[in-house]
């Protein structure tokens, strides 16, 4: 009994491991000035040494890099893997969200599912020095409140119990919240129909201003359109 024990406290270790281990990479990508040991061990609450072991583990393969201060970055590794893996979506959406974040002069996103929730893969601010947003890649919105996580689950086929207003939006093609996500702020989306619904994916534009709100529904309506139109044929113009 002991040595299971044992065996099973190595493999949660492990798992433990490797979840700092991707914690510590997290935190890297979030702070473009670079992070100390200490900065790190702190966020995660381990012992320095321990943060250390993961940083150099992490340089090893080129995930992470020191320089003279002492101070870790990002590292090669972690670009060219997620060049390597970027989906075409990403690429077709960003010219058109900054089309549109132009035009209205608010944020666009494109937004998809994740494990129940909406989760922001591309943000772009509009030009000149408007009001900004804390929105950044990477949020994470419960995927049954905002806009943008009813246009995905509209995006499917109507489900027994589903919300009214999901229904709502599939037939309307759109969706309007307001101070669901962020206090003050409107948010309008539209889905994205990808080639064979392999995933779902939608359009938002978040405002304080309402009349820009309504001002906004058909823009995001023809930017999904146009994402999907891309999609199916890159060729479109």
């Amino acid at each position: 009994m002991p040595e299971q024990q044992a065996a099973e406290q190595r493999r949660a270790d492990g798992s433990q491991t490797l979840e700092r281990g991707l914690v510590a990479l997290r935190l890297l990508a979030e702070a473009p000035q670079g992070l100390g040991a200490s900065e790190i061990a702190d966020r995660l609450g381990i012992h320095r040494s321990m943060a250390y072991r993961l940083l150099t583990t992490l340089t090893r393969q080129d995930f992470a890099a020191r320089d003279s201060a002492g101070r870790y970055r990002i590292g090669l590794s972690f670009f060219t893997l997620a060049e390597q893996v970027r989906p075409p979506l990403l690429d077709i959406a960003q010219p058109v969200l900054r089309e549109l974040a132009g035009r209205l002069g608010a944020t666009a996103c494109l937004v998809v599912p994740e494990n129940e929730h909406a989760v922001a893969v591309a943000v772009i601010e509009p030009p000149g020095s408007g009001p900004r947003f804390s929105y950044r890649v990477g949020n994470r919105d419960p995927l049954d409140r905002g806009a943008a996580g009813i246009a995905m689950l509209a995006a499917g086929p109507a489900l027994a119990g589903e919300p009214e207003r999901v229904g709502a939006a599939r037939l309307a093609g759109y969706a309007v919240t307001h101070e669901e996500i962020v206090p003050g702020t409107f948010g309008i989306a539209a889905p994205i129909r990808t080639p064979g619904n392999i995933q779902s994916a939608a359009v938002n534009v978040i405002t304080h201003s309402r009349e820009l709100s309504e001002r906004a529904v058909p823009l995001v309506v023809a930017a999904a359109e146009r994402i999907t139109r891309l999609l199916a044929d890159p060729s479109t113009p």
